[in-house]
């Protein structure tokens, strides 16, 4: 599983995603982030669904690669739906048995919201998937400029972001190592009574926290040998370009949200 998982991973390309500006793609990615919840019933999640299958083809992103990538995630969006669907006792009764009562309102909360969901964490990996991490702290430490007027650490944050995002697919793949090292020892992690199995997590966590603070030493080490202190009077080897097609990302999402909008009910 661990290497099926795709978020903070970058996938190289030359897709019309993958060339945009990382400014518009954050833009683009909060706006959605914002425009999601405008939609309110099947139309407007209809469309919402077309428009972000529209971008998966756009940045040539295998479905089923994503799909299989995003298998984690897939188990909190049943769980929401599941929670929706038995908690919410709104609207006419559609079913019952026992002490488990389904209600329409209860049915479409579950769908709408378990579908809204999926979307954003449809678009939120594209982001990661199309963009290197050292570009994309780039472009949010450009949108966040304004914010050093206030002496706002705009650089540290930008870093910190950047060392995550690079981090994760690597403590991911320590974590897969780890897990194939205890179970070839006799370790079980998917058999058992519940109990057992949190007590065979620990072997796995000691050994990756002290991986885990082993790298960032080196890391912090490596920083300090190359003459790293903080982002001020530091130079930019990337420049990044607006161009045309970054107008359209945003010209694109500003109309879905007028569509939204007069789909409502």
């Amino acid at each position: 599983m661990m290497e099926k998982m795709i978020f903070g991973r970058y996938i190289p390309g030359h897709s019309f995603v993958h060339l945009l500006d990382p400014r518009s793609k954050l833009l683009f990615v909060f706006g959605f982030i914002c425009i999601v919840f405008l939609a309110n019933n099947l139309y407007t999640y209809g469309l919402l669904l077309l428009f972000v299958m529209f971008i998966i083809l756009l940045s040539k992103m295998n479905i089923l690669f994503l799909f299989k990538g995003l298998r984690p995630v897939l188990y909190l969006i049943i769980f929401t739906f599941i929670l929706q669907l038995f908690f919410n006792r709104e609207g006419e009764l559609l079913f019952s048995f026992g002490f488990i009562s389904i209600y329409e309102e209860g049915l479409r909360q579950a769908i709408f919201i378990s579908l809204r969901f999926f979307l954003l964490v449809f678009v939120t990996s594209l982001l990661t998937l199309t963009t290197t991490p050292i570009t994309l702290t780039d472009g949010l430490e450009t949108l966040l400029n304004p914010l050093k007027r206030v002496r706002f650490p705009v650089h540290e944050l930008a870093l910190m972001m950047s060392i995550s995002l690079r981090f994760i697919p690597t403590l991911m793949d320590e974590t897969d190592k780890i897990i194939k090292a205890q179970t070839a020892r006799g370790v079980e992690f998917t058999s058992g009574p519940v109990k057992e199995r949190f007590k065979a997590v620990i072997p796995l966590l000691i050994p990756l926290f002290v991986s885990s603070f082993k790298r960032a030493e080196e890391l912090a080490t490596a920083m300090e040998a190359r003459g790293y202190r903080g982002g001020e009077g530091r130079t930019k080897y990337r420049i990044l370009k607006w161009r045309l097609q970054d107008s359209m990302a945003i010209g694109s999402l500003l109309l879905l949200a007028v569509l939204l909008i007069v789909l409502r009910t």
